[in-house]
């Protein structure tokens, strides 16, 4: 059964934030008027939640509560027994997005969406043993310290991240501005190396806007960061800013898009998708379908394109699927994160959050991109070196020689113009030129053909440079060319 309603709640369906606060992976549902809260819940569950647990099973595992507390050989933490039994229920539906918050992570969760906050501004996902990084904000201690999406955090502070949950790690990674937090990463199949990133209060302003000339047309493009509370307003300024301008047409990007607040899509799928078409559909336990359709009064008349990466999560699925299947807009990049679930955060009553996995986002068609992501209409990669590591070497490396440093070298020096001549590891004597040529371009280095470590963070930050170049940026290029073309 299907029926048509707008949903108004707030619904959160995002990428958890590294200094912002909360593990959220996924999303938050809860029924009643925009802009309320989750409901409350006691520590026992709802006022039915207990009617399919007999009283049998309920003395058992108080039995087994009593027999640990009174009978275990060393004295136990009774909070920390009550906690790892929250977590063993939520960890036997084996859902990655369905977790137990603690008090002061839930409150970390809560400042997620704040218009601020102090940490190193990195979106992350739990991913196997690792903490990996789905995308550094922009203009962010983490981008300014050369993390990209993918980058696995292997320690931070020397901790291992192995046994850690999502929200541990995302507390540790969190600080006061001014402090230092320490982390191991590993890109690719590189070698682990370390990275100093200095906190500092990261401003969120989640819509960036600005015109851009191309071919002899103006092109409205507007970068989306994230769908926090207010996105939907900037969105709607940004819009109206590019618009006065007589655009030929607009570019929405959402590449690394942790995603956010369910309505701030809706809100911007009523004002770009075409009125009356389908936004998002939600699909509860009983298979009951609530189609979200946009309320756009007048489409718009000149032609829009999308662009996605990877890093593009959850609503920023949601508005990329819509686009594409609504809208019938091209998408341009790559394959998106695949982020399907809906999750329903649920307070306790002392202070702590439960965040449950209570139905499903399908596309406008009725597709369920769970692990499978939003294709784009026009696939377009970027250039290698933007997915490089970052070369880390304590001692210097000499032709003749092979290793992974040496294939991650030749990789940058490719992206920054110097041909190395191969890249498979292998110093070659094309490879010395390159490292010499690109030396002599160098203030302070000395032109020796050998690999250094002061030439090696020199390539880095010099491709960095290139990395954040709009003329190299091959999917926002290819983009606006195809606006042009319509």
């Amino acid at each position: 059964m299907k029926k048509n309603i707008k949903v108004t709640a707030a619904i959160l369906v995002t990428a958890a934030a590294a200094g912002t606060g909360g593990a959220v992976v996924g999303a938050s549902v809860w029924g009643g008027e925009s802009g309320t809260s989750s409901p409350a819940l006691s520590e026992s569950g709802s006022d039915s939640g207990t009617q399919n647990v007999s009283e049998e099973d309920l003395n058992k595992i108080s039995s087994v509560y009593d027999l640990i507390d009174s009978e275990y050989m060393t004295e136990v933490d009774d909070d920390a027994l009550v906690q790892g039994a929250i977590e063993g229920m939520i960890g036997e539906l084996d859902d990655p997005h369905s977790s137990y918050m603690s008090e002061s992570t839930a409150q970390e969760f809560t400042q997620s969406l704040d218009s601020s906050f102090e940490g190193i501004g990195a979106e992350v996902n739990k991913s196997g043993d690792a903490v990996t990084i789905v995308s550094p904000i922009e203009d962010s201690p983490a981008e300014a310290a050369g993390l990209q999406p993918n980058d696995d955090i292997l320690e931070i502070n020397g901790e291992s991240t192995e046994n850690l949950e999502l929200n541990e790690a995302v507390l540790k990674i969190r600080g006061e501005k001014g402090t230092d937090v320490n982390l191991t990463v590993q890109r690719g199949s590189g070698d682990p190396f370390n990275v100093e990133v200095e906190r500092d209060e990261i401003p969120i302003e989640t819509v960036e806007g600005e015109v851009i000339e191309q071919d002899g047309e103006s092109i409205g493009y507007l970068n989306v960061s994230s769908f926090s509370e207010n996105t939907a307003d900037e969105f709607e300024t940004q819009l109206e800013q590019v618009e006065s301008e007589n655009i030929d047409g607009l570019v929405i990007d959402v590449r690394g898009n942790p995603g956010g607040y369910l309505n701030a899509v809706e809100d911007i799928g009523d004002m770009i998708i075409p009125g009356g078409e389908p936004v998002v559909e939600i699909e509860d336990r009983e298979g009951t379908i609530s189609e979200v359709t946009s309320s756009l009064e007048e489409n718009k008349d000149y032609p829009v394109v999308g662009v996605i990466d990877q890093g593009s999560v959850s609503a920023s699925e949601i508005l990329a699927a819509a686009m594409k299947e609504s809208g019938g807009f091209e998408l341009v990049g790559q394959t998106t994160y695949g982020k399907g679930t809906v999750q329903q955060v649920m307070e306790l009553d002392d202070g702590s959050d439960v965040k449950l996995s209570v139905s499903k986002w399908l596309t406008p068609d009725g597709n369920w991109i769970n692990e499978e992501g939003v294709e784009p209409t026009i696939e377009q990669e970027q250039p290698d070196y933007f997915q490089a590591s970052i070369l880390s070497i304590d001692e210097a490396l000499e032709p003749d020689t092979t290793g992974d440093n040496i294939a991650t070298a030749q990789t940058l020096l490719k992206g920054a113009g110097f041909d190395p001549g191969r890249e498979d590891g292998y110093y070659s004597e094309e490879t010395e030129a390159a490292v010499q040529n690109f030396q002599e371009e160098q203030e302070g280095l000395e032109a020796t053909g050998t690999l250094t470590p002061e030439t090696a963070d020199a390539l880095n930050d010099f491709v960095l440079e290139n990395v954040q170049n709009r003329d190299n940026d091959k999917q926002l290029q290819r983009a606006l060319d195809t606006v042009t073309e319509q």
